[in-house]
């Protein structure tokens, strides 16, 4: 079996992300383009991220649609919280597998609560006499 690219999607990974993806359904009588597969779409979103071009110089030879088409698409899925449910069905599957080290990881947060609203800073000082003219 050949190694995949670090933004090619496996089966077994696009069987758990293909059902938390929004459904859209094309127009009856106005259809339009027609609109490129979500997988195909899924992984020039990730060849972007992990390659770190711009958006615009996603190479059209690789068949993942333009740029602007997976980054309107990233832009959709995050909007329909596609990003967050995937993140969560991935953590329980870690958790299910006992696949998760948490030996390494930091959490550190500091919050203060500004209590009667802090410090406000002092009026600037006019250089001028009397107010100032007006702009308008």
């Amino acid at each position: 079996m050949a190694k995949l690219k670090p933004w090619e999607v496996s089966d077994e990974l696009w069987a758990l992300i293909e059902p938390l993806l929004p459904q859209r359904q094309r127009r009856f009588r106005h259809p339009g383009r027609k609109r490129l597969d979500d997988r195909l779409a899924l992984q020039g979103i990730l060849f972007v991220l992990h390659t770190g071009i711009a958006w615009e110089h996603l190479p059209q030879e690789l068949g993942y649609g333009s740029g602007m088409t997976c980054w309107r698409r990233l832009a959709e899925w995050n909007k329909a919280g596609v990003w967050q449910r995937l993140h969560e069905v991935l953590l329980d599957r870690l958790r299910a597998a006992d696949a998760l080290d948490f030996s390494r990881a930091a959490v550190d947060s500091s919050q203060i609560r500004a209590l009667k609203g802090g410090r406000r800073p002092a009026r600037p000082r006019s250089i001028e006499d009397g107010p100032a003219a007006s702009t308008t």
